[in-house]
């Protein structure tokens, strides 16, 4: 049965042809190509690498990126869009395109010079080439202006020292666009892979995101050209990203909610107890609607933030909200859903303790729900409250 969306309030009709075209492939990637495979991947922790290519043939890696650079050039609308099917499939796969479009191909277009535009955004809409973002440090995450990982200036470029963590998909980058100290002020670097004191060994053991490769990154003097500098400075580089990527987690959390409330609705009209299906009782429709309730709410944030984003008026706080509320919003879902499910809701069967464990590292991932309540603190009261 194929999938179709949850729309009590008619967004549909809000939504331009071109957008629900990118939206509908994109259903019919996961459907056909992701839901088919993804449990196995999930329950083996291996990445399924093999869809990263017909990703790319589907226009998914540079959906924002002008076509001159071999992105799609569609607005942000339809990259929400993408980002929410793709995360319906399984939030591994919304990741990888997360990182390559906001993380990878967002800076190097944004704060890249021309040469640097021309040698990688084509690489990295074709897959020829996978990036990563290194901002994240073993001991300091929330906190990126306390970085360790430095750089030094040298008659070539500069010499990278110290380490990065939770990098997605950092073993198998071609490139990573790492952020380090020069001097106190933070840099952008492009580290090709290869180049000497730099390597990215997989992190193991993870009881989220099993599909996704997770990564350190490790700088031993490791030396990068003059060339491979990012023309930015300043912390407002690498939250600017995050910002991108805070914005398609908002609409990708909304495909796991979407995914579990399908999958409960469905259970509940089909599994009998007491002579009759459970969907006949007021307690499983109290969690139904309450789905409902929190979906539809979420999508119209979605939409709205959307738009705002097409017309460069959306704020990096309007981001956050979006992205604090909806995977709260998702992970309420997902126990509902275990509910519902009862004791088959632990079954790889089912989507919901799949998307339950991604969540979790989704929730924290982009900036933590208790940054994200501090960021909102501060801008309606006028009042820091990190320190």
């Amino acid at each position: 049965m194929k999938f179709k969306q949850l729309d009590y309030y008619n967004l549909e009709e809000m939504y331009f042809q071109e957008e629900i075209l990118i939206r509908d492939t994109v259903r019919g990637f996961v459907d056909e190509e992701v839901l088919p495979i993804i449990e196995e991947h999930y329950q083996a922790a291996s990445c399924p690498t093999q869809l990263f290519k017909r990703m790319a043939e589907l226009g998914l890696f540079g959906i924002t990126i002008p076509q001159e650079y071999g992105g799609a050039g569609a607005n942000y609308t339809s990259y929400g869009l993408a980002m929410q099917e793709l995360e319906r499939g399984d939030s591994a796969i919304r990741s990888a395109a997360s990182v390559q479009n906001s993380l990878v191909m967002y800076p190097l277009f944004k704060y890249g010079t021309e040469e640097q535009k021309e040698k990688w955004l084509p690489k990295l809409a074709s897959a020829d080439a996978i990036g990563c973002f290194g901002l994240t440090e073993p001991d300091f995450g929330s906190n990126p202006g306390s970085m360790i990982c430095n750089a030094k200036k040298t008659d070539n470029g500069f010499l990278l020292n110290g380490a990065k963590m939770w990098i997605t998909n950092g073993t198998i980058a071609d490139i990573a666009i790492v952020w380090a100290k020069h001097e106190g002020i933070v840099k952008g670097f492009i580290v090709e892979k290869g180049t000497p004191g730099f390597s990215a060994p997989e992190m193991k053991g993870k009881h989220s995101l099993r599909a996704s490769i997770t990564s350190e990154l490790i700088f031993e003097d490791c030396e990068i050209p003059e060339e491979n500098v990012l023309q930015i400075e300043g912390l407002r580089g690498p939250l600017s990203c995050l910002t991108q990527a805070r914005y398609g987690i908002a609409w990708g959390a909304i495909g796991s909610a979407l995914a579990m409330f399908d999958s409960s609705l469905n259970y509940a009209k089909t599994r009998i107890q007491f002579a009759k299906p459970i969907a006949s009782f007021q307690l499983v429709q109290d969690k139904l609607v309450s789905m409902l309730n929190e979906i539809t709410k979420a999508q119209l944030i979605n939409h709205r933030l959307g738009r705002l984003k097409d017309e460069d008026r959306a704020t990096f706080q309007q981001v956050s909200l979006a992205k604090r509320n909806n995977v709260d919003v998702a992970l309420t879902i997902a126990r509902m859903a275990r509910d519902i499910h009862g004791a088959n809701g632990i079954l790889g069967e089912y989507p919901i303790m799949r998307h339950s464990a991604n969540l979790e590292s989704v929730k924290t991932y982009e900036g933590t729900h208790d940054i994200h309540t501090l960021i909102l603190g501060e801008e309606i009261t006028g009042i820091p409250a990190y320190y």
